[in-house]
């Protein structure tokens, strides 16, 4: 039983030591060419003349230089050469479809010769659909000028079958008495 008492302090003891550290003199890192990462800052000197202060007209100013930062440093997003842990690596852009040539093969042949020849076909058959519209559109205007001229001519007949229904009316008038006492000649001459 006690050995299983002085067990813990082993463990004890054994954390207890502190690790010995050794120094190594540090390297400065490599130079990095922050080009490729930020902008850098763009600064422009401005020449200045004598001049009095807007804010006060007894003060004067003496031709002097002043600096002005036009443009802050940035970061370039633009994909390029970039270092990480002392490798380069190349960014690719990634590819337009429209700018690049189609990949070729004898499958990819084969069906775009097949569409051009289907769009031939239906070229084709476009303009034979189109010369037989117009055909019968004109034949179309025809038959309606037809029907038109029918009408017409079938409204002239009404009318001339009237007028002849009239005449016939008229003309056909009871015969005047077969015996007749007097000389005298009918009224209306049949003819």
């Amino acid at each position: 039983m006690k050995v299983i008492r002085l067990i813990p302090l082993l463990f004890l003891t054994a954390c207890s030591t502190t690790p010995k550290l050794t120094l190594r003199p540090q390297q400065p890192s490599p130079p990095m060419d922050n080009s490729t990462i930020r902008y850098p800052e763009t600064i422009r000197a401005y020449h200045i003349g004598r001049y009095v202060d807007p804010d006060d007209d007894l003060v004067m100013h003496e031709q002097h230089v002043v600096y002005r930062v036009e443009e802050n440093t940035r970061w370039d997003l633009h994909p390029g050469v970039a270092a990480a842990d002392g490798i380069m690596f190349q960014f690719t852009p990634p590819r337009d479809a429209a700018f690049n040539p189609s990949p070729v093969n004898d499958a990819v042949l084969a069906e775009v010769n097949a569409q051009r020849m289907a769009t031939v076909q239906i070229m084709l058959e476009a303009r034979t659909l189109s010369a037989a519209l117009s055909q019968f559109q004109t034949a179309f205007q025809q038959t309606k000028t037809n029907l038109q001229e029918t009408a017409v001519l079938r409204a002239a007949v009404i009318e001339l079958n009237k007028r002849l229904n009239a005449l016939e009316t008229e003309r056909v008038k009871p015969p005047p008495p077969a015996n007749s006492l007097t000389n005298e000649p009918p009224d209306s001459l049949d003819p």
